[in-house]
């Protein structure tokens, strides 16, 4: 077992239907809501904190939703104005796993470092 816990954020409707509007080039047939929430991200956040997941949340969801919407677009012009808590509890179900249990031998590796 690991000393982590994992937040998984699943798209709600709204959220894709934001993807589809905001497309800029208007060409492709659009993403489902199913399709996109067969791999989903998933972060690493402390024990502690999944015990007091609301607090975190609230003190957190800015960089969570800004990183799923730069997943879909970096130009930032297409990015809702308002992201708010609001906009983001409308956009997101999340999920909190307290057990991770790491079965390879190897080290776990930053690929950004």
């Amino acid at each position: 077992m690991i000393n982590r816990a994992a937040v998984i954020l699943k798209y709600k409707a709204p959220f894709i239907q934001w993807v589809n509007d905001a497309d800029p080039y208007k060409d492709n047939p659009g993403i489902t809501l199913e399709s996109e929430n067969k791999d989903c991200t998933v972060y690493l956040i402390l024990e502690d904190d999944a015990e007091n997941l609301e607090e975190w949340i609230s003190l957190n969801f800015k960089q969570l939703f800004e990183s799923e919407i730069k997943d879909w677009y970096t130009d930032e012009s297409l990015w809702p104005k308002n992201r708010n808590r609001k906009l983001f509890d409308k956009w997101f179900d999340l999920e909190c796993h307290s057990v991770l249990i790491d079965t390879v031998d190897g080290k776990i590796v930053d690929d950004e470092i």
